[in-house]
C-alpha cells in the first residue's frame, strides 16, 4: 500500500499573533501543492486566528495537547477533544516527550488522551520514545514496544483507525542531534512490525513519523527509509520556509 507523506509542525510555547498572521499570509502567497499531508500545531490560544488564517491553503491545523476527559466539567484549565474540533482543528499531539517528562503523563494518561481524540473526531498524533539513557543501555525496542502496546491494548481497533504514530528519540529532541537515516528505518521498521502482529492492514497503512531535530539539510536522508512516512517538526516549523522545504523532501 502506498501511504501518503506526512509532515505536522510542533510549535511548541512559541508564537504571538503577529507570526500567526504572517505564517499563515506567506504559507498562501506561496501557493505550495505538496502532494502529501501537512498540519501545523500552535498553541490553543492561536488555534481559531491559524485555522481562519490557513482556511483554503490545504493544511491541516491541530492542537499540541488536550484533555483525557470527554464530559464537560471542573477541569479548570484543561480543553476537551470536542472544543478543539469544534473550531476546526484536525489533529492533536498526544504524549509528546515534553508533556511526559515534565508534566508526568503515563502511558495510561496517554491512553486516555488517545480515547477522547478519537471520540471526538480528531486525529491524534501518538509520540513515543527513548531517552539516551535507556538507547545506551540497549532498551530502546523494550521502551516502546510497552510504550506502543499501551496504546494498541487501550484503544479499539476504531479509535485507532485514523492515528498517526509519531518517533521522537527523547535524545534528538532540541538537541541538534539526530537519529541516522539508519537508526531511524530500524525503529520505525520495528514499529511497524509490532502493530502488523496485531493488525496487518493497520500496519500497512499507519503513518509512521520522525520527531528528533528535523530540518532542511537532513530530512530527504531521514525520509529515505521506506517505514519514515514524513516528520514531526520542531523549531524549522515557525518558518515558511524550511517547513516547506521539509515537506518537499517527505514526497
Amino acid at each position: 500500500m502506498s501511504r501518503i507523506a506526512f509532515v505536522a509542525g510542533n510549535w511548541k510555547m512559541n508564537g504571538s499573533l503577529a507570526k500567526v498572521d504572517a505564517f499563515a499570509s506567506e504559507f498562501k502567497q506561496t501557493g505550495a501543492d505538496l502532494s502529501c499531508d501537512l498540519a501545523v500545531c500552535v498553541p490553543n490560544v492561536y488555534l481559531q486566528r491559524m485555522i481562519e488564517g490557513l482556511d483554503g491553503s490545504g493544511v491541516a491545523v491541530g492542537a499540541q495537547n488536550l484533555s483525557g476527559e470527554t464530559e464537560p466539567g471542573a477541569f479548570t484549565g484543561e480543553i476537551n477533544g470536542t472544543m478543539l474540533g469544534e473550531i476546526g482543528c484536525k489533529y492533536v499531539i498526544v504524549g509528546h516527550s515534553e508533556r511526559r517528562a515534565m508534566y508526568g503523563e503515563t502511558d495510561e494518561i496517554v491512553v486516555a488522551k488517545t480515547k477522547a481524540a478519537a471520540a471526538a473526531g480528531l486525529q491524534p498524533i501518538v509520540c513515543i520514545g527513548e531517552t539516551l539513557e535507556q538507547r545506551e543501555a540497549d532498551q530502546t525496542e523494550t521502551v516502546l514496544a510497552t510504550q506502543l502496546n499501551a496504546v494498541l491494548n487501550g484503544c479499539s481497533a476504531d479509535e485507532l483507525k485514523d492515528f498517526v504514530l509519531a518517533y521522537e528519540p527523547v535524545w534528538a529532541i532540541g538537541t541538534g542531534r539526530s537519529a541516522t537515516p539508519e537508526q531511524a528505518q530500524a525503529v520505525h521498521a520495528f514499529l511497524r512490525a509490532q502493530i502488523a502482529d496485531r493488525d496487518a492492514t493497520m500496519a500497512d497503512s499507519i503513518q509512521i513519523i520522525y520527531g528528533g531535530s528535523v530540518k532542511p539539510d537532513n530530512a530527504a536522508e531521514i525520509f529515505s527509509g521506506k517505514d519514515v512516512d514524513g516528520a514531526l517538526v520542531g523549531g524549522a516549523s515557525l518558518k515558511v520556509e524550511s517547513f516547506l522545504d521539509i515537506a518537499r523532501a517527505a514526497q
